[in-house]
């Protein structure tokens, strides 16, 4: 009797891979649709282990500007884990992200070995989705839909918010998404975005300067959007469970938001409330 032995190997991932990679996250019964995993691959490199030709593994990585990065999609096949695999994944993404500063958010297994490789917690992320409910009247602040005009304003509010250099990230986003400004003396004080992504669509980036201008700009899209599946992750510190959930967008998840190499410097006036993803922060 022999023993067949098989050795897992890494390598750049492809578009041909995307496939594959959607059916890795179906796996593990996360909500990506192809279309998903194709705007993340083409806004940063990706990794994929595989096991006799097959795909058992993936990570990707972005880069926000010359300082900063971020990580995610990194998942191994359910009957592939604990081999090493993440670990291997998790190497290649850090040694194409150098020294930046980066950030990835966590679920309670894979912590531990983010912690290993020098994360440290930083923050909490709440997933909050469900059927939006019709928009009861409004008495705060008021926001108007983006134009192209906007973008430059969007752009510079969004490295504001976060500290790293999100304008690629931000042109490709707008690109795909409906966008919504705050206004205050002909100046943009605040945007969001929504846009189509997993089981219906996500509103996110919110970038505010307070809780009732991130209300306003997730309320706008109540009128269009009622009836509709919606999800949007927001920090621990936003303040918005409550209201979220009387939207009909009860928190179902938390995360762990780490980073290394130190943490971005945001803007003290300004916070991003809802991130883009929970892979491109």
């Amino acid at each position: 009797m022999t023993t067949r032995t098989t050795t897992i190997a890494c390598r750049p991932m492809r578009e041909t891979d995307l496939p594959a990679a959607h059916a890795l996250s179906q796996a593990v019964r996360w909500p990506h649709r192809p279309d998903d995993w194709q705007f993340a691959l083409r806004l940063g490199p990706g990794f994929v282990a595989e096991e006799d030709g097959a795909v058992v593994g993936t990570a990707l990585c972005w880069h926000q500007g010359p300082h900063h990065g971020s990580l995610g999609l990194i998942i191994v096949s359910p009957a592939h884990q604990g081999k090493g695999i993440g670990r291997q994944l998790m190497r290649l993404v850090l040694d194409d992200l150098g020294d930046r500063c980066t950030l990835l958010n966590a679920t309670k297994a894979g912590q531990p070995l983010y912690e290993s490789l020098g994360f440290q917690a930083i923050g909490t992320l709440h997933q909050h989705q469900g059927i939006f409910t019709p928009p009861p009247a409004w008495a705060g602040p008021r926001a108007r839909p983006a134009s192209a005009a906007d973008i430059p304003s969007i752009v510079a509010l969004a490295n504001r918010g976060t500290g790293m250099v999100r304008d690629e990230l931000l042109k490709q986003l707008i690109g795909v998404a409906d966008g919504a400004v705050l206004e205050q003396d002909g100046a943009v004080t605040g945007f969001s975005l929504i846009r189509p992504f997993g089981r219906g669509h996500v509103i996110g980036p919110v970038v505010a300067a307070d809780a009732a201008s991130a209300q306003a700009l997730i309320a706008t899209w109540r009128d269009v959007y009622a009836g509709a599946f919606v999800r949007v992750d927001v920090t621990g510190s936003s303040g918005l469970g409550e209201w979220l959930a009387q939207a009909g967008l009860a928190q179902v998840d938390t995360a762990v938001t780490m980073a290394r190499n130190g943490v971005p410097a945001r803007d003290d006036t300004l916070r991003q409330v809802a991130i883009v993803s929970q892979a491109l922060c």
